[in-house]
Order: structure tokens, then sequence, then C-alpha cells
């Protein structure tokens, strides 16, 4: 038998209406890296072009794409795909699939308000795991594409290892 054993977390995809601001949203909003500039794919022969008909089937045609890298090396691949559309309910958080990613930021206020600032949306009020115990904070907060992304203050770890919900 194989043992199991924590995999990393290589990327997240992202699907967006507009992948130059979200390019700029995301490189000067959370500070992430560049690592591949936009950049379009086409439906062909080439090994890209293979890989994506097999995801997408036949028929899809071309999208622009766009490597983002965290602080910590996690990747993020930003799409804009032909006819993009904003989802008209995009918080549907009962239906299976992955409804938000989280950031880490000491300053979830400033973080939340640089958001905003940048046409985001912030969904609640700044809340604390632990008021008066220890200073573990977090929001809900919506990038202006419409992808919903929390800002822990604190790692994961430390979050939830004291017992977050008692």
């Amino acid at each position: 038998m194989t043992a199991t054993y924590p995999r990393s977390f290589s990327h997240i995809g992202l699907s967006v209406t507009d992948l130059d601001a979200a390019v700029t949203f995301y490189t000067e909003v959370l500070g992430w890296y560049l690592i591949m500039p936009p950049t379009i794919i086409r439906e062909d022969d080439s090994a890209i072009g293979v890989m994506c008909t097999d995801v997408f089937g036949a028929g899809w045609e071309g999208f622009r794409i766009a490597h983002l890298s965290t602080g910590d090396r996690v990747g993020v691949e930003i799409f804009e795909f032909q006819n993009a559309e904003r989802p008209e309910n995009n918080f549907e958080y009962w239906k299976s699939g992955v409804f938000h990613f989280c950031v880490q930021d000491p300053d979830v206020e400033g973080l939340a308000e640089r958001i905003v600032a940048a046409g985001g949306k912030q969904r609640m009020p700044v809340r604390e795991y632990f008021p008066g115990e220890k200073p573990y904070r977090m929001v809900y907060m919506e990038d202006p594409f419409g992808n919903i992304l929390e800002i822990y203050s604190h790692s994961y770890e430390l979050t939830y290892s004291a017992g977050a919900y008692e």
C-alpha cells in the first residue's frame, strides 16, 4: 500500500471577463508576481492546444491566459475565455465546487480597503475568531471580477489549531 502524505497546493485557476484588468488588480492590490504575461492560446495541434482540447473538448477556439505567483509560491492562472460572462449570482456557496480562496495579510482592514478602492466589494464586516483572546481576524471580499476571496490575519494552522468554533 502506498503511503499517504499531504500534497502541496500548486495553483488555482480563475476566470475573469477582463484579463488585463485582473492582472493589474492582482499584481497591484495583492502584490502577486506576474510570471507569464497575458498570452493567447489557440485551438491547434501544439502541445498546449491539444491539452486544452482534452480539458474543454473540441470547439473552444481560443482564450487568453496569464500566470501569477503568490509570495509563498502558489500559482494563479487567470483565464479570459471568449464570450466570458460574469454569473448573475456569483455566491452560490451551497453548490458543489470551489466557492472562494483565501489570502493572508496581517492588515486585514487595510487590504480590504484596497480591494474596495480597486473596484471590489466587502461582503461582511471584519470579524474575530477569539474576541479579546487572540488577534485572529477574517473577512469575505469579492474581487472586481466576481471571484470570492477571504482574508485571514494569521495562518490557517494557527487559526484552526485552537478549535476556532468552540
